[in-house]
Order: C-alpha cells, then sequence, then structure tokens
C-alpha cells in the first residue's frame, strides 16, 4: 500500500461519487483482477461512499481496500432493509475480502419425514427444503440428527430406505429383523397402523412426549392384559428410551420452546460466537462460529455482520437470545420481519433463566476458543517441523495435494486437496474430471497428473489462485517427475514438490518420500508429522474416490430421459423420486406421468413417447 494507490483508489471512488445520489443500496468495489474486496449497504448512497474519499480517517484496513480498489458497481434499492438482504446475500455469494466473514458458515442437517408416498421414510436432509414432506431442525450436526433418526427407528419403526429399494422388496429387510422398520413393503403393517406410528413420530419430534408415553403406556397395559409379555415389554423399553432422551435435552424455562441463544465472545484475539439451537422445547445441538477479517471492527459490528450473513438463508425462531447488542439492530429486526414475514423476539436476558442460557454459551464459545488456541500451537509446532524436513526456508502455509481416481481409465478424477494454517480447509478443494481420457487412454496415471497441474496453474495466472508452498503428490518417482516437468515448461518456481508412496506392500507407516536431487526417505512410523502427512494424504485419496464414484454414478444414470427435449435436471429429479427407476417411468402411463409436480399433459405425451421410441 503507497500514498500513490491511495490516491488512485481515491480517484475511483470520487468519480462514483459523482453519479450518485440519496438513494438507498448497495455498493461493491473490485480490484484490478475483478476480485469482490467489499460488500457495502447504505441508506443514503453518496453519503456513505463520500466517506471512502476521505482515507484518513479511516482505519488501516479500509485505506488497504481504497488502495486495491480498481472499479465499483452500485446497485439502487427501495428501502434501507432491502439493501440490508441484498447486502447479506453478496456477501455470502461472493466472500469479499474485507468484509467479516463467517469461516465455517454451512447449511445444518434437518430430520425429513416424506409425504409423497403412502408409507413415509425418514431421512437426514440438507440444503434446500424441496422434497415434499415435514422438516423439523435445524440440528447443530450429522451426529445429533442420526441419534434422533436411530431414535425414531427404535421406538416407531420408521423406515428410511429409497422407495425404489421399497418397492424392490419380496421379504423383509435386516431393519426388521432388529426391530427398526415395521416392514411395510411386504404388509407386515397395516397403512392405517403405519400412520399412527408416523403420527406417533411427528408428535414426538415436536415436543409432545407426554402424549407419545400416554399412548405406549395404553398399549403396553393392552399387551399385557392379553398376556402378549414379549410385546409388553417393548413399549416398556421404549417409554423408558424416551423418558432418558428428554431428560437430556429438555429445557423447562416458562416461554421458551423454538429458541437460538447467539452468545459473542472476544478472548485471546479470537472472536467466536456460538450458538445453541433449541426447537420444540429440545436442545438440538451447538455451535462455535470464528470470523474473519474482523481486525479493527468493534463487537457490535462483528455481531451485526455475524447476524446478517446467519439469517440470510436461515429462518430465525419465535425467540433470539443475545448476550450483546449488534450494531444497526433495529435495522436486522426489520429485515428478518420482512424477508420471513413473521415476528421474532429478540432479548438481550441480564438475569434468570435465559441469562442462564446465555452463560452457559459464553462458557462453550470460551472452551472453543481454548481449543482453536491449542489446535493452533499444535499446527505451528508440525508446520515448523514440515518445513525442516523438506528443507523449506519458511513454514508453509498453504499445502495442497493431489491425487487421481479411475477404474481401467474410465470416468478419471483428479483432486487438490488444501491445508493451511488451521488444517484442512475444505472450501478450496478442487476436483478436475480428467479431459484428456479417450478410448484406449487406458488410466495413464502420469498423463492424468500432467492435465491437472496444466490446470491448476493456469487457475493461477486467469484466475488469481494462490500458489502452494508446498504440493504433496500421491505416488512415487514417476508421478514426482510429472509434475516437475510440467512446473519447469510453465516456469513455475518457489513450491516445494514431494512424493508419498506406500511402502512394500503397500502398507501405511512405511511411506517413502521423494524430492527432486535427493534420496528417497522415510519416517519413524509413530512421528506426528507422519500421521499429519498420512491424513492429509488419505484425505487426498477419499476425495479422489468420492469424486470417481459421483461422476461413475452420474454416468450410470444417464438414460433415454436425459434425450427427451424439455427434460431438465428438475424434471428428472422430480420423475426419478416419484418413480424410483427409468423402468418404473416407462412402465408408467400418461395419467401416471401426470401426477408428478411439474409434468403437465403435454410434458407427459412427450416423455411417453420418448421412452418408446
Amino acid at each position: 500500500m503507497t500514498l500513490q494507490s491511495i490516491q488512485s483508489g481515491v480517484a475511483i471512488i470520487q468519480k462514483v461519487v459523482r453519479s450518485l445520489t440519496d438513494q438507498p443500496g448497495v455498493y461493491r468495489m473490485y480490484n484490478d483482477r475483478n476480485d469482490p474486496l467489499y460488500v457495502g449497504k447504505a441508506k443514503s448512497l453518496k453519503k456513505r461512499v463520500v466517506a471512502y474519499t476521505k482515507p484518513d480517517q479511516l482505519p488501516i484496513r479500509l485505506q488497504r481496500m481504497i488502495a486495491e480498489t480498481a472499479r465499483m458497481e452500485i446497485v439502487t434499492t427501495h428501502s434501507e432493509v432491502e439493501a440490508l438482504l441484498l447486502e447479506s446475500n453478496l456477501i455470502k455469494k461472493l466472500q469479499p475480502r474485507y468484509n467479516i466473514l463467517l469461516k465455517d458458515d454451512k447449511s445444518f442437517p434437518y430430520i425429513l419425514v416424506t409425504q409423497d408416498h403412502e408409507f413415509p421414510r425418514v431421512l437426514k436432509h440438507r440444503g434446500p427444503q424441496d422434497i415434499p414432506g415435514k422438516y423439523f431442525g435445524p440440528f447443530a450436526s450429522n451426529a445429533a440428527v442420526d441419534e434422533s433418526i436411530l431414535l425414531l427407528q427404535k421406538i416407531f419403526q420408521i423406515r428410511n430406505c429409497t422407495d425404489s429399494y421399497f418397492a424392490s422388496r419380496k421379504r423383509p429387510c435386516l431393519q426388521y429383523h432388529i426391530k427398526r422398520c415395521s416392514a411395510p413393503c411386504v404388509n407386515k403393517i397395516s397403512p392405517a397402523d403405519y400412520k399412527e406410528s408416523v403420527q406417533q413420530a411427528f408428535d414426538f419430534i415436536v415436543g409432545k412426549s407426554s402424549k407419545v408415553q400416554e399412548f405406549l403406556s395404553k398399549k403396553m397395559m393392552q399387551a399385557s392384559d392379553d398376556q402378549n409379555y414379549e410385546q409388553a415389554a417393548e413399549y416398556r423399553d421404549k417409554i423408558a428410551m424416551i423418558t432418558r432422551l428428554v431428560a437430556r435435552q429438555r429445557i423447562n424455562i416458562e416461554g421458551i420452546s423454538d429458541c437460538d441463544v447467539i452468545a459473542i465472545l472476544n478472548d485471546s484475539g479470537q472472536t467466536c460466537i456460538q450458538v445453541f439451537f433449541f426447537r420444540h422445547g429440545r436442545n438440538f445441538g451447538t455451535e462455535s462460529f470464528f470470523l474473519s477479517h474482523s481486525q479493527g471492527t468493534t463487537e457490535s459490528e462483528k455481531l451485526a455482520a455475524f447476524l446478517n450473513q446467519f439469517y440470510a438463508d436461515r429462518e430465525p425462531p419465535k425467540i433470539v437470545l443475545l448476550n450483546s447488542e449488534p450494531d444497526e439492530f433495529n435495522l436486522i429486526k426489520a429485515s428478518c420481519q420482512e424477508h420471513y414475514n413473521k415476528t421474532i423476539k429478540w432479548e438481550l436476558p441480564k438475569l434468570g433463566k435465559k441469562r442462564e442460557l446465555i452463560d452457559h454459551a459464553l462458557a462453550n464459545a470460551k472452551d472453543a476458543i481454548s481449543r482453536k488456541l491449542n489446535d493452533a500451537q499444535a499446527m505451528t509446532k508440525i508446520y515448523d517441523e514440515i518445513a525442516a524436513l523438506f528443507s523449506m526456508e519458511n513454514r508453509p502455509t498453504r499445502i495442497e495435494i493431489y491425487d487421481n481416481s479411475h477404474v481401467q481409465g474410465t470416468n478419471p478424477y483428479g483432486v487438490m486437496v488444501v491445508a493451511d494454517e488451521n488444517g484442512l480447509n475444505k472450501k478450496l478443494y478442487r476436483k478436475f474430471a480428467i479431459k484428456a481420457a479417450q478410448p484406449g487412454f487406458g488410466g495413464d496415471d502420469y498423463a492424468m497428473m500432467r492435465e491437472v497441474m496444466k490446470r491448476r496453474f493456469a487457475r493461477a495466472s486467469q484466475e488469481n489462485w494462490t500458489l502452494p508452498d508446498l504440493m504433496l503428490i500421491d505416488g512415487g518417482l514417476g508421478q514426482l517427475n510429472a509434475v516437475l516437468n510440467v512446473m519447469d515448461n510453465l516456469d513455475i518456481q518457489g513450491v516445494t514438490v514431494v512424493g508419498i508412496a506406500k511402502g512394500e506392500q503397500r502398507n501405511a507407516g512405511r511411506e517413502r518420500f521423494f524430492m527432486p536431487d535427493r534420496e528417497a526417505f522415510t519416517l519413524p512410523h509413530n512421528s506426528a508429522v507422519m500421521h499429519f502427512l498420512q491424513r492429509l494424504r488419505d484425505e487426498a485419496h477419499r476425495f479422489a474416490i468420492g469424486s470417481h464414484r459421483a461422476g461413475r454414478q452420474k454416468s450410470m444414470t444417464k438414460s433415454k430421459l436425459d434425450e427427451i427435449p424439455g427434460i431438465g435436471p428438475k424434471r428428472k429429479k422430480a420423475l426419478l423420486h416419484h418413480f424410483g427407476s427409468v423402468r418404473n417411468i416407462t412402465a408408467a402411463s400418461i395419467q401416471d406421468l401426470m401426477a408428478v409436480e411439474g409434468i403437465s399433459e403435454a410434458v407427459a405425451t412427450i416423455i411417453y413417447n420418448g421412452l418408446r421410441g
């Protein structure tokens, strides 16, 4: 950052200011590589943007941003609330370098009970809620969802199989024999009794556990009166399971059923925001969030940025408890109310049971910061040892690991896994569908690796991908030389490259490391560095196999449906979800096809004729 670069940025901003009005809206700043630098909103665009023409009154962080600014984009809105909603969505989408960002923003899992089948199924669901059914959540983790689904299966014996698997059964599967499914697929339960079980499951999920326990108690007494003591014991065990779970998860605070508890804590140079999810009076888990690009900002600004991004695509519950008031609090409340068309009660409790929830969240945030600092110290030590091991001048801050996966050359994929100062960073993972694979390709691993390297380094110049300090290649000397050859041809310098190959009999723990101008070497199998490098290599292997399998599955699901005009991914998904397989779709009548949402008579006729053409 120089005085000249700041003056250049100010001149660009001043030019934009001349055309601005006092309308509300959103402004975006970009550098000369078209990378988004910052997204902001304003009640008056002119008054807000003109502030950037006085850099001496701004923090260093924003001065650097001005120095990098090469152009701006402006969008006017009808209101400040609309501007805030647009700003939140753009920040999540663009991830600008100078905005406060959630490091680990993600979608949370839900329990889904489907409603498009005579015998509904229960499953875990992430992403858009586009499958017909009832959704319960969010849960803080996959483990919390899996535990709840397992309990629903044990108590209510609701199926979790796909519709196509259900339709293909001739006898009960293992789930029936271990008493986790009532086997409606082979008529072991009537539709009416199954519907009753599903309703009991609904009641249990939404917190009506006493109603469910009363129902099961009546069943138990009836079975006992009928001298069916084995069945009575099963009902008794189900009641006990519900009692144990409710005792562990229930919160007994008047007026709180659906609630998010959010606490922000600044400690040891870290900012953590802890969120507890309470739904239907039960604890659905907790999650810790850390912010990036937040240096030089106040606690209220950090909390405001978090709330805007967190609730941009997650509907808030009826009550949100906070330990601190965010910046522009009234605007945040208004935007959530307008966006979700509901009244939300925001509270900052100082005393009582609600304050105890806040204090519990703060204690969890403190523990999360402590764990993060301990992990950071351990990671620093590991990276220092890696630098010494591979004769690097500095500790690596970005490590890339590469692997390929294919079966005899079919559906080949190369992958890049990235580790930074905080460990594995899944947001930076990339996969490469190998384009060079042609009939007779035969799975040339060296050619695959060369293609991956060419495409990766092309991104470095075209899309500003950061070059790594260290590259780990899954393979021996041949793979290493293939990579070095590409780097020499492209004049890529300053990157340490290491091949990592399993030893004899491909035993883990006997890995050999290959480097240019150095004899192959091994490490003690109990070395912390060895375990870390194995973990990186295994993660690349997992990602490569997963990418290959997904590609293979995609090619396998290609069918006559893909050749029918007007049948895009959305309609194909709806058809497969409804019928279970292409074979069942082919056997369907035009009237059957019209039963699928989005399929008109004209489209059904096209599908019917297309599958028989």
